[in-house]
C-alpha cells in the first residue's frame, strides 16, 4: 500500500450490526477489508482501507447503517504505508536493536498510533494488535534505532495525550534474543 490511501475504522456494540455495516461498506466502495472482528467485551470492529473518496463514501454508508450501535469512527487519510502490514500481520523483521511498545484503552487508537510512530520517526511496525483477547484494548510494536524508537513513543504521547488513551508504553534496548523468538 502506497501513501495515498486512507484507512477508515469503525468500532460498533452490536455483532451483527457489525457485520451488516461490513457488507455495505463493502458494496457501497471499491475499497479492502483489512478487519472485520468481534472483540472483547461483545463489540465489532471494521478497518478498511482505499482511495480517499472509496474510504469516505464507504465509511459514510457504515455509520448509517451502524445507527445506534456506533461506538466510535476514525478516517486516517494518508496512512503511513506499513500500518496495513502490521494489522495483518505480514511484516517481517530481521534485525532488532531496540523495541518499543505502547497499549491503548480503546481497539482504534492503536491503529493512529501506529500511523503516528511510522510518520514520526524510522522506525518498523512490528504488529499492531487490534482487542483480539485484549478486554478491548490495542497495542502496538516496533523496532528501530534507540533514539528512534524513543522519539516515535514521545511523538503518539504528545499527540494523543488529550484524549488519554495511552495506558503505557516502554523502550527495550537491545532485547533479549529468547524474547524476540516468542515476539516474532
Amino acid at each position: 500500500m502506497r501513501m495515498g490511501k486512507s484507512i477508515g475504522l469503525l468500532e460498533l456494540k452490536s455483532i451483527p450490526a457489525g457485520i451488516q455495516s461490513a457488507d455495505e461498506m463493502l458494496k457501497a466502495a471499491d475499497v479492502e477489508l483489512l478487519v472485520a472482528s468481534a472483540i472483547c467485551p461483545g463489540k465489532y470492529i471494521i478497518i478498511i482501507s482505499g482511495q480517499v473518496g472509496a474510504v469516505k463514501s464507504s465509511m459514510e454508508k457504515g455509520r448509517q447503517v451502524a445507527g445506534t450501535f456506533l461506538i466510535c469512527h476514525h478516517i486516517i487519510n494518508n496512512v503511513h504505508a506499513s500500518v496495513p502490514s502490521a494489522l495483518v500481520g505480514t511484516v517481517d523483521v530481521e534485525h532488532v536493536t531496540a523495541l518499543g511498545m505502547l497499549e491503548t484503552m480503546s481497539a482504534l487508537t492503536v491503529v493512529q498510533a501506529a500511523d503516528i510512530a511510522a510518520k514520526a520517526s524510522n522506525i518498523t511496525l512490528m504488529e499492531v494488535r487490534v482487542a483480539r483477547g485484549l478486554g478491548g484494548k490495542g497495542y502496538l510494536i516496533f523496532t528501530g534505532e534507540v533514539s528512534a524508537v524513543k522519539s516515535a513513543l514521545n511523538s503518539c504521547n504528545t499527540q494523543l495525550a488529550e484524549f488519554g488513551e495511552i495506558t503505557s508504553s516502554c523502550v527495550i534496548p537491545s532485547p533479549h534474543k529468547k524474547l524476540l523468538e516468542k515476539l516474532m
